[in-house]
């Protein structure tokens, strides 16, 4: 298949751009996987004004990356936290392949401002690339596009909350 063929729009790639293609979007989502779910944390964690916050949140609410969850403190109007789901825990290689490049490529003189490791015994966390065999894939490995299984067509993909 010759990639300059294939409808840009109907990819992959392109329908999660349109989910997470936003540096807002992409932001949010490391403060949630960095254990951060209230409103009013990830707004002053972020810096970011209160209704974009509220867009991004309602958007990745709405394409079943996050669900929101009630609490209330004593004394406090009911509130609300929000949670990845299992489809927004599956972003977290993408996160991590970005801050892998952003170190890479972005970094100051002083390197990286911060590092990531497995809590369970300290050691830095990669990003790899494999295919199914087990091969690694370096940036110079070619790769080819082949039709999948799914249409080429039109069909929406399933949100799933």
């Amino acid at each position: 298949m010759d990639w300059r063929e294939h409808d840009s729009a109907r990819c992959s790639v392109a329908r999660t751009a349109s989910v997470v293609g936003d540096g807002w979007t992409v932001l949010v989502l490391r403060d949630l996987f960095n254990g951060i779910r209230r409103f009013d944390d990830l707004a002053t964690r972020l810096g970011i004004a209160r209704n974009v916050l509220t867009r991004r949140l309602a958007g990745l609410v709405q394409e079943g990356v996050v669900v929101r969850v009630p609490y209330r403190e004593a004394g406090h109007r009911q509130r609300h936290e929000y949670r990845l789901t299992d489809a927004g825990r599956d972003l977290r290689p993408v996160v991590l392949a970005m801050l892998t490049w952003g170190d890479a490529h972005r970094a100051g003189p002083e390197g990286p401002p911060m590092r990531v490791e497995h809590a369970g015994c300290g050691a830095h966390v990669q990003v790899e690339l494999r295919c199914s065999d087990g091969h690694a894939i370096d940036p110079g490995t070619r790769l080819r596009a082949i039709p999948g299984p799914g249409p080429a067509g039109s069909v929406e993909p399933r949100r799933t909350g």
